[in-house]
Formats: C-alpha cells, structure tokens, sequence
C-alpha cells in the first residue's frame, strides 16, 4: 500500500476495505516512546500566548504513559528554548532499533517563512529570523529520514497564525506531507488551514482557545472510544477517525488531516477495563465549571460481552461567545446544538436494527436540543462549563455524556480583563490635569465622577476599588485602573 492521503473521507485502509492483516504493537523487542514537546510562552510578543499545549501535554502523557493504554515511555519538554528542542528531538531518533515505535507531539505555534517552509517555534523564536531561532520542519524530517525505527507517528497541533493578516507572504495550507513524509511513517494534523476565533468577518485577535485536537485525541485513547471495530485495540486510523468525526459534531472550524506511507496497522493504545479518571472539578448548579483549558474526564469504558452494543453517548462541546459584562455579572443564556436523544419509539431499548423502524435498532435519533444555561458571574475566558448528562444519548440503550460549553470572551472596546481587574484608559485636557478637578469616567456599572489630583501628568493610574471583575463564589469585587492621558 502506498502513501494514503486521510482528508476526511475513509481512504488509506486496506485495498479489500478490511483491516490490514499485519498490525504493530511492541510486546517484543521493539519499544514504545513518545516526545511531548509543548509550548506555550513565547519571549517574542509577535507570537501569543497559548493556553492549551502544556495542559495538552500532561493530558497526552497520562494516557500515553499508562501502562494499560498506550504503555508508552513518556518525556515532557514544555516552554523550552529552540536550542534545547532541537537537542531532544535529535536524541529522540538516534540510536534507535528497527521494531521501535515512536511518537512525537507537536504542540505550539507554526510560522513560515518568506518562501512557505514550516518551522516550529519554540520560548526564544523571533518570529522575524525563523531559520536560526526556531525549529525547521526540514530539521525534523532529517532527523526522521535518519531514524532506524521502522514506524513513526507525528501528532502535529499547531496554529499557524498571521498568514491571513495584512502583508502575510505565507499561504493557507499547511505542507505537512511535502516536509514530514517518508516510509513507515504517519502524520497527524489538527488542520490544513491557519485558524482564528472569527468574530464578525474579521480575526478575533484574543487569546487562542484550547486545542480540540489534542483534547479529542486525550478522550479518545482514555475513553476507549477509539476503538471503533470494538476489538479492544486503537489503531492509528481508528484515532483519526474518531477525531476527525468528534470535531465535525462539534462545529468547529478545523479539518483534521492524516498522511500515512505504512502496510500494516499501527495500534497506539489498549482499551483499559478501568480508565484512569481525572479529580472531579468543582461543582456549581446548574453546571460545574472547569478551569480553562482543562481537556474533560473521560467517559465510561466501553462494556464487554454480551452488553457490548450498549456505549456510553460521546461528550459534546459547545463554544459560547459572551461580552464582557456577561463574563462579569453573570447572565442565563439559551443554547442549541445538534445531538443524539433517546429514541422516541423504542424509547433506547432496541438493539436489533429491525426491532424499531424510528432508530434503525441504534436506540437513539439526531434532534436539535435547547437549554437554559446560567453563566456564573466572574467566568474566565476559556473555562468549560459542565453539563452531566447533557451530551449525545449512549447508543444501544446506553447512558448519555456530557456536555461542554466553552466560554469565549468577546473583546471589549473599552476595557481589557486581567485576573480581577478591568483596565481602562482616560483622556482629560491639560487645564484639569494641571489645575486638578472632576472628570466622569466610564465602568461597567456606569458613569463614576472621580477626583483628579493637580499635577497629573501622563500615565498616571487611578484605582476604582470594587468595580472589577466579580470573584468567582464570593462578594467581592476587582477595581478598575484607570490609566489617564493627557491631551496636548
């Protein structure tokens, strides 16, 4: 079998549409290693902060590393300068054997050059001198091409930001398979296109929102829900697949890619008879808030035996764009959202295709759900509100998932949110910052007259105690700085 392009469709199996007959797991000599490379802090200000890659990365490790899942040998690099990423990576695939399996992650900001070619960035990247502060994709495949382990995996999560804004030379697609392919070799991608939170029909410049890829693929290796044959293995394909469906019901605007060059099947985990389970976050009513970024628990494993056709429904997340005084205050707002609900007829208890004409015998039918969700005051950009039960109903009778709304924030003209704190900033004319006085000054519980002092020069910060951002499960309040500017 050649190289297979995965875009989606169900390419790339085996040409009789059965599963290949030689399959990969390392119970003999070969060994299982995977390199975690997540980064998030950028020294560089053109490059922004991501939220998502470390907690990716621990997530990612956990069910890797757990010797009933992934049985990986596990290493972490997080917010690690290029020099030392580059170091890792080359000692990642030297010196390896030929029935070695390995896994390498990627998760971070993607840039190119002048010319489109991919480079990884890394803590200390200038986003301006790519070829010598970052990672070049040409590198890695180097030191992959020089790599004795016959089957290697990239999981590539990256977001390739500024090639839609003003004056960008790079286009819209992202060259994984030109630059990271080779025999024995699969490659994974969150996207073939640069993303944005869109708000309008203009990018969203906020801070990005947690990865769906890699929190998909967590769920799926921890889950069990992978496994699609049910025959208590997760290939590779079968993660692809299970990611690619999960954010196409999600809505969001990403199309996962795979590019495989392998003959036989790849299988990256077991499913565990008990998956490890994450602390329960804290609980608010109607719904318990998780702290952003946080990937969800996973749901229940799959049964076996007779009562296999009886699956826990799948996780749902929804992304909620919110204004600013909502965040703040609080507020209860509708949502809809496509789902699987018990089926009407045979109310989920059909599980023969001909026992209910309604749901084919799968026990559940699709149908536009709405709920009132109450949005608790003080939310943080990001957090994940947790429905129990509010997710897809289980198939074949079974119980149903949850349900993640994940708050987005929509920037404010006026005032910008750090932790409790709104900032803000004020212009007066250089008679009243000379003189001293009163000025009326803009909040979000309305206009304040304040004092301003005699001598106030440019720069100057008042403080507005109480007129912030509400603290999540108590009284009190932030304050509001107001940063003043004198007019010339």
């Amino acid at each position: 079998m050649g190289p297979a392009e995965k875009s989606g469709d169900r390419t790339g199996r085996d040409p009789e549409g059965g599963p290949a007959r030689r399959e990969r797991w390392s119970d003999g000599p070969g060994s299982r290693d995977a390199l975690l490379i997540a980064t998030g802090e950028y020294d560089d200000p053109a490059l922004r902060t991501l939220r998502s890659p470390g907690q990716d990365c621990r997530g990612l490790a956990e069910v890797l590393g757990h010797p009933d899942i992934g049985a990986f040998r596990t290493e972490q690099l997080r917010d690690r300068p290029a020099h030392q990423v580059a170091r890792a990576l080359e000692g990642f695939f030297r010196d390896r054997g030929r029935d070695d399996l390995l896994l390498l992650h990627l998760s971070g900001h993607g840039i190119k050059d002048d010319d489109g070619h991919l480079y990884f960035a890394a803590r200390d990247t200038d986003r301006g001198l790519p070829a010598s502060t970052a990672i070049p994709a040409a590198f890695l495949h180097d030191r992959m091409e020089r790599c004795r382990a016959r089957t290697i995996v990239v999981l590539l999560d990256c977001c390739y930001s500024g090639a839609f804004l003003p004056g960008s030379k790079g286009d819209d697609q992202v060259h994984v398979r030109e630059e990271l392919s080779g025999h024995g070799r699969v490659v994974l991608t969150a996207t073939n296109r640069i993303e944005y939170a869109w708000e309008g029909e203009r990018p969203d410049t906020a801070a990005p929102q947690p990865s769906r890829f890699t929190g998909a693929l967590i769920e799926g290796l921890r889950s069990g829900a992978a496994d699609l044959d049910g025959d208590g293995r997760i290939t590779v394909t079968e993660l692809y697949d299970y990611v690619y469906e999960r954010l196409r019901r999600s809505g969001v605007r990403q199309t996962p890619r795979m590019w495989a060059d392998v003959e036989y099947r790849v299988v990256l985990a077991r499913v565990a008879e008990v998956a490890p389970v994450s602390a329960p976050p804290p609980e608010v009513r109607p719904a318990e808030v998780l702290s952003p970024g946080v990937p969800p628990p996973p749901a229940s494993p799959p049964r076996s035996g007779p009562e296999r056709s009886r699956r826990t429904g799948q996780d749902a997340l929804l992304r909620l764009d919110l204004t600013l005084e909502e965040t703040v205050f609080g507020a209860t707002k509708e949502i809809r959202f496509d789902t699987a609900v018990v089926c009407p007829v045979c109310r989920g208890l059909a599980v023969a295709r001909h026992m209910c004409a309604r749901c084919g015998g799968e026990g559940r039918v699709r149908e536009v759900r709405t709920l009132a969700l109450r949005i608790p005051a003080g939310v943080e950009n990001g957090t994940r509100l947790l429905l129990r039960g509010k997710g897809e109903a289980g198939k074949g009778g079974g119980p149903a998932g949850d349900l993640y709304v994940e708050v987005h924030e929509r920037p404010d003209a006026r005032f910008r949110r750090r932790g409790d704190d709104l900032h803000s900033t004020h212009r007066i004319p250089r008679e009243l910052a000379e003189s001293g006085g009163q000025t009326r000054i803009d909040t979000l519980d309305g206009p304040r007259t304040v004092l301003v002092p005699a001598g106030t020069v440019g720069g100057r910060t008042l403080r507005l105690r109480r007129l912030g951002v509400q603290r999540p499960g108590s009284p009190g309040r932030g304050s509001l700085l107001v940063r003043l500017e004198v007019d010339e």
